[in-house]
């Protein structure tokens, strides 16, 4: 990612080290997780043409599905935070100067997403330790085995969005500081 990125309401914020860094690798992450929805959509279309022409089903391949369905959705967590693709309502926010703006993204970096993203991790990471203690697999016939590697998928997507949060926290108040000199 070359040069300053959007930030609220469309100002640029400036990069730091940390944000390099993290962004590089949510990135990463974000791009190759991508393929899962073309996985996902020719999964589908397979699927639908085994039950409707051939009138065979399979509890396999609806579980793959929404397996892949989740999985894309979590790792896509960060990656539209760090491309600003998120939905973002600035209806009274573009009224307010580029400074409250700033402080108002700080106050929410720090008091809804970082504390939101680090009780996420504190309560998966026992809950999918237990799911692997177990062995837990799918209660469907004919399920898929392993439902803790799907379930870690969850510690993951919050280790990716607090990164995403910290990067941004440091754009955030890096900008606060170049306003204030």
């Amino acid at each position: 990612m070359d040069g300053p990125s959007s930030g609220p309401s469309d100002f640029s914020l400036p990069e730091t080290a940390i944000s390099r860094a993290f962004d590089r690798v949510i990135v990463a992450i974000g791009e190759a997780s991508s393929w899962l929805w073309t996985i996902l959509m020719l999964l589908i279309v397979y699927q639908v043409v085994q039950r409707y022409v051939f009138s065979v089903g399979s509890i396999k391949l609806e579980e793959i599905q929404w397996h892949i369905y989740a999985i894309g959705f979590l790792l896509g967590l960060a990656f539209t935070e760090v491309r600003q693709r998120h939905v973002r309502v600035d209806v009274l926010a573009e009224h307010f100067s580029r400074r409250t703006r700033l402080r108002i993204e700080l106050g929410g970096l720090l008091f809804l997403l970082l504390p939101v993203a680090v009780f996420m991790i504190w309560y998966a990471v026992p809950f999918v330790a237990r799911s692997w203690e177990l062995n837990e697999i799918s209660a469907a016939p004919d399920g898929l085995p392993y439902r803790w590697a799907l379930k870690s998928f969850i510690v993951t997507a919050f280790v990716l969005l607090a990164m995403a949060g910290v990067s941004r926290l440091t754009r955030v108040w890096a900008a606060l500081r170049a306003g204030t000199r």
